[in-house]
């Protein structure tokens, strides 16, 4: 017998969950007050300690300014907000389209794998680049599992951008791999000619072995942005 998952929400998270949303959506607008915890909390039907812990995450995430004795005001998300903020919108696909904040999330991807593939042919020790050519090499002999080359695929840029030497792009890295890609899981046919792209990725790790940063870069290039163009399924019925 097949169990469905039961998906289980503290009263709280309900409350935060939909003053999120109202705030990112427009409902709510940059400097506005929220109503005050007394009625929020009859607003909800809630406790005013919910109520208390769902603007302690508002605040977490940038969306609020809570202020002690006074009114708890709207942030401009765009420009408090962090990558948290993605994390916990997937699960809102009417304020943001998850569709949406996945390529997103895959541009920058592209981005910051581009820039790490040529610091890394910069900067990385000699065992960190034997170490990028073994693991391609593993990951080649996976094909054409495409599950098993994706899981595979994000242990490569790990070490990738453990070798970089930076670590804001480690951490962004991070975030963008907390999910699949983040935020919801990417349909197969759109990364699949970048995971069983083995030639690419073996230029990759030979461009970085050999300390050829542009063109570790080109190659982190043609390989990330591969999904970016791939055909979507309402494209694919065309």
């Amino acid at each position: 017998m097949a169990f469905v998952p039961v998906v289980r929400a503290s009263v709280s998270d309900l409350v935060f969950g939909q003053l999120r949303d109202a705030i990112v959506s427009g409902d709510y607008r940059t400097d506005d007050p929220l109503p005050g915890e007394r009625e929020l909390a009859a607003a909800f039907q809630v406790n005013r300690h919910a109520v208390r812990e769902a603007l302690r995450r508002l605040q977490q995430l940038g969306l609020v300014r809570v202020s002690q004795g006074g009114a708890t005001r709207v942030l401009d998300w765009q420009v408090h907000a962090g990558l948290d903020l993605a994390l916990s919108l997937v699960q809102s696909g009417d304020v943001l389209p998850v569709a949406t904040l996945v390529r997103d999330m895959m541009d920058m991807r592209a981005c910051i794998g581009v820039d790490a593939a040529r610091l890394c042919a910069r900067r990385a020790d000699a065992t960190a680049r034997r170490r990028i050519v073994q693991t391609v090499e593993d990951f080649a002999d996976l094909a054409p599992d495409l599950t098993a080359m994706g899981e595979a695929n994000i242990a490569l840029w790990r070490q990738i951008l453990q070798g970089c030497g930076n670590t804001a792009y480690l951490l962004a890295f991070n975030s963008l791999v907390a999910g699949a890609l983040a935020v919801a899981e990417v349909p197969p046919a759109r990364r699949a000619a970048e995971l069983l792209d083995v030639t690419g990725h073996r230029r990759l790790a030979d461009a970085i072995a050999a300390g050829r940063d542009a063109e570790a870069a080109e190659q982190a290039r043609s390989l990330l942005t591969a999904a970016l163009t791939a055909p979507t399924r309402k494209d694919s019925r065309a």
